[in-house]
């Protein structure tokens, strides 16, 4: 059983973790409000997902960097900064690899299932699988980590659970199913990403491995130890090829 870090050391690693995961956050909101600000200089519409169109597949790569209005970026900001730290401090190894799935698989949904001639954009997706990614990984690792942070991101998210499904006009739910099902995905392929925290040991574990360890110690002291391997002494001879001869016996003649 793996010893746990000394408290102090664990909670030094818990801070760094947490700090890349809010600086890696921060850093895309930033570039989320770069991309709405410089929206208002062009026609940004043929870099959104337009559905069965081959021009609109360029909109898998840009969409989520374009919002509609302020209210659309202010909402996703807001699941970015928690739904992104949150995923980034329990799990930083699998929600890096799970990125490009949830990125892809949102604008897929909406290039898939959306309106001929509509325009999909916003990261909402994005967050969509992230939520997505973390309360599945709850449900697989069901380490103490794990289930914390899936309770936590039903608790502030679980109405995404009816966004994936349409119930609103203007509003995409065709790519916050992609997301969902990318995060889905997602968890299954990278749950063994990051290492299992280490479990604290109970007293009673400690106590029987003390006893283990004096048993042990007391049989190499008093009585030695049973060999692996006995040599064989003595071995059954080679038994002849020929073991004995069939003798013909003839018939008696028969009586007349």
């Amino acid at each position: 059983m793996s010893t746990p870090l000394p408290r102090d050391a664990q909670r030094q690693s818990d801070r760094r973790r947490f700090r890349r995961a809010l600086n890696g956050s921060l850093a895309f909101t930033l570039l989320l409000w770069l991309c709405f600000i410089a929206q208002q200089t062009f026609n940004w519409e043929f870099l959104s997902v337009t559905p069965h169109s081959m021009a609109g597949l360029l909109g898998l790569l840009t969409a989520p960097l374009l919002h509609g209005s302020v209210e659309h970026i202010l909402a996703n900001t807001t699941g970015i900064l928690l739904l992104g730290t949150l995923a980034g401090t329990t799990y930083p190894k699998a929600t890096l690899r799970a990125l490009p799935l949830l990125w892809l698989g949102s604008g897929l949904g909406a290039w898939l299932l959306g309106d001929p001639d509509s325009h999909h954009l916003g990261v909402s997706g994005v967050t969509h699988g992230l939520m997505f990614l973390v309360f599945t990984l709850g449900l697989l690792r069901r380490d103490r980590a794990a289930i914390a942070a899936g309770m936590i991101a039903f608790l502030f998210f679980g109405g995404m659970l009816m966004t994936i499904l349409p119930h609103e006009a203007g509003v995409s739910w065709q790519s916050h199913l992609g997301g969902a099902v990318g995060g889905v995905v997602a968890a299954f392929l990278f749950r063994h990403s990051d290492p299992l925290p280490v479990r604290a040991k109970y007293s009673w574990e400690i106590e029987e491995e003390l006893e283990q360890q004096r048993n042990d110690h007391a049989h190499d002291t008093f009585e030695p130890r049973a060999p692996d391997d006995v040599p064989v002494l003595w071995q059954h001879a080679a038994m002849p090829e020929e073991r004995g001869k069939v003798l013909p016996f003839r018939r008696p003649d028969s009586v007349e």
